[in-house]
């Protein structure tokens, strides 16, 4: 049997990784954009997304794969994929348009033959109201995860689909294209894998809330929560890849979206979200903590220089969605700020902050110093060299992820631990 011939629809963070992670299986791709830039980009093996190894992984394969801005390309795929992102408000609400409007045009331009498959993540309910010409529609979930994108779509854990009837059997080459990946298949109701997203995206939210809630019950008592983090893992319940790091809250838009999917269908059906919002409040709670460490503790009767190291809601991403950074950012707005991150040198909604070529060029005579994202580039930092940049008068240190190993001279706060 020949291979099938894979589109996807949307190229986005998510279409941009499945896309390439097809290619690099063996099967010839096409990826279809109505933006200009982002086919030039992608056709020249070039693309602005930032992840580990995509690049890379693009070129690698290139020969297999076909980006264009005409839909009518997708008429020779057996298999496409609706694979945008979509974007949430301040809330958590979706902005499902994007969606629709690509599933429309893929199917007016492929024959009934072709599975569509919708890649992004929808609220259940969502697939059972679409209504298709004759093609068949399927839901698969997605479980990348911003700075691990191509190793997670190469090597899934498992497939989990949704079909209008489970019990019918799966469209053959959809089936040949998923057996690629020889990972388990869960065949599923539209409404099961939609809300199996969502379950997966609130056990974690779970763990992290929980955590971080532990975390500072640790700061408070002078307990350790990386003393404990050990024991944790070891207990088969919890296991050793469990969510158990403390944070700042929960960010990047798709975990807080889930949350509000399920706090909404809760609500509309009669059910009780209490839980639920508990954990969306008590991350806006936690995301507070830079801010309140900084208030506490800086003068009143001094202007500090301040020093933020890094941006981005996690590493390896250029996403600043909901990011710990940009609260404290807007928090001390009528200070001067300079910022180094890796990934992103503009902020075009914060004047104040000033981004800089290196974490030195930020520290240079600073009072306060904040460590906000984990970035590769920030933790191999000689901090010792650092922190001796900083202006002797007044020293401050908050260290959400404890990358700084000493700071004798400073005041020093991290998670987990009562402050030094």
């Amino acid at each position: 049997m020949n291979n099938p011939i894979i589109g996807f629809a949307g190229l986005t963070h998510l279409g941009v990784n499945s896309a390439v992670a097809s290619a690099v299986k063996g099967f010839k791709t096409v990826g279809y954009d109505k933006n200009d830039d982002v086919i030039k980009s992608l056709s020249a093996g070039e693309t602005k997304i930032q992840e580990p190894e995509l690049t890379e992984y693009l070129n690698s394969c290139f020969s297999l794969l076909n980006f264009s801005t005409n839909p009518k390309e997708l008429t020779k795929c057996d298999i496409v994929y609706i694979s945008t992102d979509v974007p949430t408000d301040e809330n958590g609400q979706s902005d499902l348009d994007p969606v629709i409007e690509l599933l429309e045009v893929v199917d007016r331009n492929v024959p009934e033959t072709t599975a569509i498959v919708v890649l992004c993540q929808v609220p259940p309910g969502f697939s059972r109201n679409i209504k298709l010409g004759s093609a068949q529609l399927y839901y698969q979930v997605e479980t990348l995860i911003f700075g691990r994108a191509m190793e997670r779509a190469l090597n899934p854990e498992r497939f989990i689909i949704g079909c209008a009837d489970p019990n019918r059997k799966i469209h053959e080459k959809f089936w040949q294209f998923l057996s690629a990946f020889s990972c388990p298949i869960l065949q599923m109701r539209y409404e099961s894998a939609e809300l199996c997203k969502t379950a997966i995206n609130l056990f974690l939210a779970a763990n992290v809330c929980t955590s971080n809630s532990l975390a500072e019950v640790c700061e408070l008592i002078g307990a350790d929560w990386s003393e404990i983090m050990p024991a944790l893992r070891l207990d088969k319940r919890i296991g050793n890849h469990a969510y158990i790091e403390t944070g700042l809250g929960i960010s990047g838009g798709n975990i807080e979206r889930d949350l509000s999917t399920v706090s909404d269908l809760s609500y509309e059906y009669g059910g009780n979200a209490t839980f639920i919002n508990g954990m969306v409040a008590h991350s806006r709670y936690r995301k507070q903590w830079p801010i309140q460490i900084f208030f506490q503790n800086v003068p009143r009767d001094l202007n500090p220089r301040v020093a933020i190291l890094g941006v981005t809601y996690k590493p390896n991403t250029h996403s600043v969605k909901n990011s710990p950074a940009l609260a404290l950012i807007d928090a001390i707005s009528g200070y001067k700020i300079k910022a180094y991150d890796p990934a992103v040198s503009f902020l075009p909604d914060f004047s104040n902050v000033d981004f800089v070529d290196t974490a030195l060029d930020a520290t240079k005579g600073a009072h306060v110093l904040c460590v906000m994202t984990p970035w590769t580039q920030i933790k191999t930092i000689d901090f010792d060299d650092l922190i001796q940049t900083m202006n002797p008068d007044f020293q401050l240190i908050i260290d959400p992820f404890r990358l700084i190993k000493k700071a004798p001279n400073s005041l020093y706060f991290s998670l987990g631990e009562k402050a030094k």
